[in-house]
């Protein structure tokens, strides 16, 4: 089975009349114009994580309080 989004099955557009290279962030943005609703739930998935991460590293890192 043949997924639709594979890079390999759509051909990319020439850089330009000027042959300059398109940079890493229109790349990027590209991509993620085609992927749609995929690029977003990898995006909120990672937010969630990092999320999760930091009130860890919050939580174990807390200071202890004498008398609590």
């Amino acid at each position: 089975m043949t997924d639709p989004t594979n890079e390999s099955a759509t051909p990319q557009p020439a850089a330009g009349a000027t042959g300059e290279n398109p940079s890493f962030t229109k790349l990027a943005m590209r991509n993620m114009v085609r992927k749609g609703k995929l690029s977003l739930t990898h995006f909120g998935l990672t937010a969630l994580g990092f999320l999760g991460f930091i009130v860890l590293v919050a939580y174990l890192g807390r200071p202890q309080l004498p008398g609590s």
